[in-house]
C-alpha cells in the first residue's frame, strides 16, 4: 500500500492568541470560528497549519485550533474548554466519532456518504466522503496541509480505506505558494482511479468522478430528498431541472414514474447522468430525456410551447455566496418557481430546495410561498426538510440545505 505522505512543510508551531471580549463570548459558546476580528494578539507572525493557543482575558485556556493568515476565518477551532494534544490519535478519535454517527447508513444499501461533515463534525474546513472504498479528503483552508500526514493515518486506522484522494477548493488551489506540492485531485493513498468511482445509494448505483466533478464528484447531501421524490413519482411526468448527474432522475424512475427530463447546462453532467441509468438495467423502461441548456432559459421555452409535467424538481445551485449576492438569490429562486409552476400540471407536485446558507429556511420556505399565490397558484406543503444525519448542523452558519415539497391546490 502506498501512501503519499513525504511532504516536506514545516512543523506547525504553537501561538499564543488573545482575543477580544466578543470573541471569548462566541468560543465559550462552542463556536468554531474565530475571525481576524476578534484578535487582539498574536505571539509569533504565525504559518498556516500553525497551532494557535487562545486564551481568555484572565490568560486561561479557552481553545486550539488551525491558524491561518490568508482568511477572515482566522483560527479553526479544534478542542474547546480542556487542552489536549492535536495529533494522530486526536484526528482518529474524531473520525470514529463521526463514523459511529453514520453507522446506520451501510445497512440501508449505501456506500456513498459524507464521513465527516467540517466544523459540524468537530474538523473544521475539512470534509471527507465515502464513496465505496474510495474516500475523498477536501480541503477549504491550507490550515489543514501541514496536518495531512496524520489526518491520512486517522483514518487509515480509523475506517480502512482502499484509496484517498485529495480535492482543494478554489481558494485553496489558488494558494499555491502554500500547496508545498499537494495538487487538487491528487491520490494519497491507493492506485489512482482509471475513472469514476461506483457506489451505491439505497440501493440505486451510482458513479462519480472524484478527480474533477463538482464538490468531491456527487451531491451527497439530497439522498434522504431523492427517497422521498421516490415515493412520490409513481405514474407521473417528471422534470428534474438542474439535474446534473441524474440523482432525483433515477430516483424517479425507480418510483414508478411514466417519464423523466433531465436539464442541466453542462453536457458531461447529462452524459454522466445517462451513465448512471445505464448501471441500472431495470430503470431501462422508463423514457428518459436529456436536455442541455440554460434552465431559466429552458422552463422559459417549456412554458411557450405548453409543456407541462406532474412532478417538477428545482435544486439550483447556491445563489449566494456573500451576503451582497443575497438578493439577487432570492429574486432568482422567485424567478424559478414562477418558472416551474408554469410547466406544472394542475394539482402537479413541486419540490423547491436551496443549498444557500445565506438565505435562512423559514424566509426561502415563505418566498416560494408568497411567489406562488402571486401567480394564483398556492401551494399546499407536504414536508420541509433539511439536513440528513451525514451532514449534521453544528452550529448556524452550518445549516444551508432546505427543502420543500408541495403540491398545488
Amino acid at each position: 500500500m502506498h501512501l503519499m505522505v513525504s511532504q516536506n512543510q514545516a512543523n506547525p508551531q504553537r501561538l499564543a492568541v488573545r482575543v477580544t471580549p466578543v470573541a471569548e463570548r462566541a468560543i465559550k459558546s462552542g463556536h468554531p470560528w474565530l475571525f481576524e476580528s476578534g484578535i487582539q494578539s498574536v505571539s509569533d507572525g504565525g504559518r498556516s497549519g500553525d497551532l494557535a493557543i487562545i486564551f481568555d482575558r484572565k490568560n486561561r485556556f479557552l481553545a486550539v485550533g488551525l491558524y491561518d493568515p490568508t482568511s477572515m476565518i482566522r483560527v479553526r477551532i479544534l478542542q474547546h474548554s480542556q487542552p489536549a494534544a492535536i495529533n494522530r490519535e486526536w484526528f482518529q478519535a474524531k473520525i470514529e466519532a463521526a463514523a459511529q454517527i453514520r453507522a446506520a447508513l451501510p445497512g440501508t444499501q449505501t456506500t456513498g456518504y459524507r464521513l465527516v461533515h467540517g466544523e459540524n463534525d468537530g474538523l473544521p474546513g475539512l470534509v471527507i466522503d465515502r464513496y465505496d472504498r474510495t474516500f475523498v479528503m477536501k480541503l477549504y483552508t491550507p490550515a489543514w496541509l501541514a496536518h495531512l500526514p496524520d489526518v491520512v493515518k486517522a483514518l487509515v486506522d480509523a475506517v480502512g480505506p482502499q484509496r484517498i484522494v485529495l480535492r482543494l477548493n478554489r481558494d485553496v488551489v489558488g494558494q499555491k505558494e502554500l500547496l508545498d506540492g499537494w495538487l487538487d485531485g491528487s491520490t494519497i493513498l491507493g492506485s489512482p482511479p482509471d475513472g469514476p468511482v461506483r457506489f451505491t445509494e439505497n440501493g440505486l448505483r451510482f458513479e462519480a468522478d472524484v478527480i474533477a466533478g463538482q464538490k468531491t464528484g456527487f451531491f451527497l447531501d439530497q439522498r434522504e430528498n431523492r427517497a422521498r421524490v421516490e415515493r412520490l413519482a409513481r405514474g407521473k411526468s417528471v422534470l428534474n431541472v438542474f439535474a446534473y448527474t441524474g440523482g432525483f432522475s433515477l430516483y424517479a424512475a425507480r418510483g414508478g414514474a411514466t417519464a423523466v427530463t433531465s436539464i442541466d447546462i453542462s453536457q458531461p453532467a447529462l452524459e454522466a447522468a445517462a451513465g448512471n441509468f445505464a448501471l441500472n438495467p431495470a430503470l431501462e423502461r422508463v423514457p428518459h430525456t436529456l436536455i442541455e441548456g440554460d434552465a431559466f432559459q429552458k422552463l422559459t421555452r417549456f412554458g411557450k410551447d405548453r409543456r407541462r409535467f406532474d412532478l417538477v424538481i428545482i435544486d439550483p445551485p447556491s445563489f449566494a455566496k456573500s451576503q451582497a449576492e443575497v438578493d439577487g438569490a432570492k429574486a432568482a429562486y422567485s424567478r424559478l418557481v414562477r418558472l416551474g409552476l408554469d410547466v406544472l400540471n394542475r394539482n402537479g407536485t413541486l419540490v423547491m430546495a436551496s443549498c444557500s446558507s445565506r438565505v435562512a429556511a423559514d424566509e426561502f420556505f415563505e418566498l416560494v410561498s408568497e411567489t406562488a399565490k402571486k401567480v394564483g397558484r398556492p401551494l399546499h406543503e407536504l414536508e420541509r426538510t433539511t439536513h440528513a444525519l451525514d451532514h449534521p448542523i453544528g452550529f448556524p452558519e452550518g445549516a444551508y440545505l432546505k427543502c420543500l415539497f408541495t403540491r398545488v391546490s
